[in-house]
């Protein structure tokens, strides 16, 4: 199996070892200290020692400090659909994306809760250019997608993730996790992409894709913040697609907005896993013979679970209300919630920037305005 040794997290085997040669660095014990307190750095040292698998780094360690994450920095995670999954059985989770290590860390604390399998979760290999980073991540389960390729190389690359995904999926029963499309959701309009759909295919030797698509089953899964962490972080990129200009991140910004996601106040959070999908692929099959077609109406079939099952804030109706001059939703907050919201706009930027107030608002509006098409669909 080595041909994803350039992509894929440790092997158990290699788990020890990897935690050894950590246990003296700056950002572990930072971690560590954050997650456990009141513990010596010996003792916890001396549980890391003791670690030989991935299940047990991610219960014993990350699951304690995703809870404390929870804990301080938010109010609270409920979740809706899992009781609907199957234990012993992987899954392909396509998500909404909001915040670069919170969205698969939340998950798979609840696939832990339910007695589900966890997954293993794609990440862009420019979140890990740092050691540490890299050895966290593949401690984490997570396989790397190579960004900033050129053509050729890309379609090497797509290949080789999509048999690796395949891989975990058929042969060694683990779920997966992936975003619906490439990087975060800047502006809360939430589409799957379908170059993601196109790559998962590309590991296919069905001559049927939906068959594929059948086998690996496909759950849409919807994360939303009642506040997004790093709301106001996301302002320059969105700033400069507006007015068409080229995007060039500072040095450090994904690693800031990495720390900013998980430290951030983020109050409520919802977490919504939807059905697998089945009877949708075989109705795209037998309407469409174009694979394209098909990709495309998978595309729209996922984005339909996931936004029709997105929780709403009042936060989102509050910005809903703001950006559009109404009270649509005026029953749906207080004034205090309001308020609150208001602060935090002029707090986070600069609010005589009129463009920018209608990014910030929009990040948050959005996702009513696409929930509300379905609810006036019926």
């Amino acid at each position: 199996m080595q041909k994803f040794d350039s992509i894929r997290p440790f092997y158990d085997a290699e788990v020890n070892a990897a935690i050894c040669a950590s246990l003296n660095h700056p950002m572990l014990k930072a971690i560590m200290n954050f997650t456990f307190p009141d513990v010596a750095d010996d003792v916890w040292k001396e549980q890391l020692r003791k670690t030989h698998s991935i299940r047990d780094f991610q219960c014993n360690f990350i699951y304690q400090a995703i809870q404390k994450v929870l804990q301080k920095s938010s109010e609270g995670l409920s979740t809706s659909g899992f009781e609907k999954l199957e234990k012993n059985t992987s899954y392909l989770f396509i998500s909404n994306h909001r915040d670069i290590i919170l969205d698969t860390s939340l998950l798979n604390t609840c696939l832990f809760d339910y007695g589900l399998v966890m997954t293993a979760s794609a990440i862009g290999d420019n979140l890990v250019k740092r050691d540490f980073m890299n050895t966290l991540a593949k401690l984490n389960r997570n396989f790397l997608v190579q960004r900033g390729l050129s053509p050729r190389e890309l379609l090497q690359s797509s290949k080789l993730m999509s048999e690796y995904i395949g891989q975990l999926l058929l042969r060694e029963n683990r779920s997966v996790w992936i975003a619906q499309r490439e990087g975060r959701t800047k502006d809360g309009n939430d589409a799957t992409h379908s170059g993601v759909l196109k790559m998962l295919g590309m590991g296919s030797d069905e001559k049927d894709l939906m068959q594929y698509f059948k086998k690996l089953k496909v759950v849409p899964v919807s994360i939303s913040y009642e506040y997004d962490p790093t709301d106001a972080l996301k302002m320059p990129q969105l700033m400069a697609e507006a007015k068409d200009e080229i995007y060039v991140k500072e040095k450090n910004e994904d690693f800031v907005n990495l720390l900013s996601g998980i430290i951030g106040q983020k109050k409520r959070i919802h977490i919504h896993v939807g059905e697998v999908l089945d009877k949708e692929l075989d109705l795209i099959a037998a309407e469409n013979d174009n694979t394209n077609k098909q990709v495309q109406a998978l595309a729209q079939a996922i984005d339909d679970s996931i936004l029709q099952s997105y929780k709403l804030w009042p936060t989102n109706y509050i910005a809903y209300d703001l950006l559009y001059k109404t009270n649509t939703y005026s029953n749906h907050y207080t004034e205090n919630e309001k308020s609150l919201f208001e602060r935090r706009l002029e707090m986070k930027i600069d609010i005589s920037n009129e463009m920018m107030v209608e990014s910030f608002l929009n990040m948050y509006a959005n996702p009513v305005v696409n929930k509300s098409k379905y609810e006036n669909a019926h």
